[in-house]
């Protein structure tokens, strides 16, 4: 038995190194050196993978079409609060700025209901005059009308202007706050909690990119009218004149809202929405390294919620989708409206895959209530589930007079399903020949009997 050179080795002491030769595919690259690898322990292997592993960056997954450079986002259709992209909503933040929101939500509330008005003289406390932070440059001592404060809190995030509302409208900010915290409740955001009016930084102050979505969703829909502040370019008071710190405002001309956000703990926030053939979408980008990013990722969420979904409406608002016979009423016809005329968002790909199947009577017969239900509309996308969505009447139609009741029966006489009518009759006819000769019959019988008694009993005289 021949030694081996060393252990592992098949090769005789002695034996010449056979060398390979190199493959006239190799090429060597300028600067770098093929090297003969020698056999490298396995727990050394095993630590570069792992570390391989850890330092490469994660795949993005292919359910989620668009990667935000991001804390969290969300991208939501407003009018029907269809989620069309999702990223960490549920991640813990502090909301910064985007606080303000629900301060506006409860000014638009009050001054729905009649509590304030836009012209409000304001009573600017010291309190308010001191708030850090973005300012809109409020005197203490002085009045300031509510609308201006609304301006200063919606284009420039006055803080200040935050304090003066709340105490205007509640008294106290604390009591404000209570407010914010029982609408957001109210709203559903679960995850929210409120600490002041203005977001400046606080430890129990803190909220979701969906609960944001929620606010942002419940307060354009709401107050639609809202977006006439959000969309100024820049505000001017006390002969100082800031920038719209939503800087999309000028780089999308569909952009008309909404609001930023921003505190060192949790990065640079961005809600912004845009309206484009008649949908209007929602992006909300939290915890961004810089303005910059926040901008781009929400212009970047924008564009593919337009690409790849549409705002489907089924039906033109206010007017009938179909009209139908009325019998026996002081009316002919009665048209039908949708019971629901929201829209519905389908993937820009589906959007002529749309089929629309009304289901009607070809009649119906008064009174008729306003209300009704009369038919529906089945409305099928693909293969996907159909919606149903009911046809209804909006007046009501009472029966007429006992002439036109008595006329429309002869015109539906036409309708009568006459072989039955037939059948029936024929069947009455038939049990009364038989009800007639059993009678008959009985008759017979009683008068024999009667002739057989008087012929065995004669009658006395």
């Amino acid at each position: 038995m021949k030694r081996a050179c060393c252990p592992g080795s098949d090769r005789p002491r002695g034996a010449r190194r056979r060398r390979f030769p190199r493959s006239s595919n190799a090429k060597e690259s300028p600067g770098v050196t093929l090297m003969t690898f020698r056999r490298i322990p396995i727990s050394v292997a095993l630590f570069w993978l792992v570390a391989a592993s850890m330092l490469s960056p994660s795949p993005v997954p292919a359910s989620q079409p668009v990667q935000v450079e991001a804390v969290s986002a969300f991208l939501v259709e407003v009018s029907t609060g269809t989620v069309l992209l999702e990223q960490a909503p549920d991640v813990p933040i502090e909301p910064a700025s985007f606080t303000k929101l629900m301060t506006l939500y409860l000014v638009f509330e009050a001054v729905e209901h009649g509590t304030a008005k836009w012209n409000d003289a304001v009573w600017i406390s010291e309190k308010a005059w001191r708030t850090g932070g973005s300012k809109m440059f409020i005197e203490v001592g002085t009045r300031v009308p509510l609308e201006d404060l609304v301006k200063g809190i919606a284009v420039v995030s006055g803080n200040d202007a935050c304090v003066a509302v709340a105490e205007h409208l509640y008294g106290t900010v604390e009591g404000f706050v209570d407010a914010m915290n029982r609408k957001a409740e109210e709203l559903g955001m679960t995850a929210t909690r409120f600490r002041n009016p203005h977001g400046l930084p606080h430890p129990e102050q803190i909220t979701t990119a969906r609960d944001m979505a929620t606010l942002a969703t419940a307060y354009l829909r709401r107050f639609p009218e809202a977006l006439r502040f959000h969309s100024m370019l820049e505000y001017s008071y006390n002969n100082i004149t800031q920038p719209n710190r939503n800087h999309l405002l000028t780089k999308d001309p569909t952009v008309d809202g909404l609001k930023t956000g921003y505190v060192a703990a949790a990065g640079y926030h961005l809600a912004a929405t845009s309206l484009r053939d008649g949908m209007r979408l929602l992006a909300v980008v939290m915890g961004a390294k810089s303005p910059s990013v926040r901008e781009a990722e929400a212009q970047k969420l924008l564009n593919y919620g337009f690409r790849s979904y549409v705002l489907l409406q089924p039906f033109e608002p206010g007017k009938p989708v179909a009209a139908v016979r009325v019998w026996k009423g002081v009316k002919d016809s009665l048209e039908l409206f949708p019971a629901s005329a929201e829209g519905f968002v389908v993937p820009a790909a589906m959007k002529d895959a749309v089929r629309t199947e009304l289901r009607l009577p070809e009649s119906v017969t008064a009174p008729i209530g306003t209300g009704a239900v009369i038919g529906s509309a089945v409305i099928t996308v693909g293969d996907g589930e159909p919606r149903v969505i009911d046809l209804v009447s909006r007046e009501d139609i009472p029966q007429a007079g006992v002439f036109v009741r008595a006329w429309h029966s002869l015109l539906k006489a036409e309708d009568w399903n006459w072989g039955r009518i037939g059948a029936v009759t024929g069947g009455i006819a038939v049990g009364a020949a038989a009800l007639v000769f059993l009678a008959l019959l009985a008759l017979r019988r009683r008068n024999r009997k009667r002739r057989s008694a008087a012929r065995f009993h004669p009658r006395r005289f």
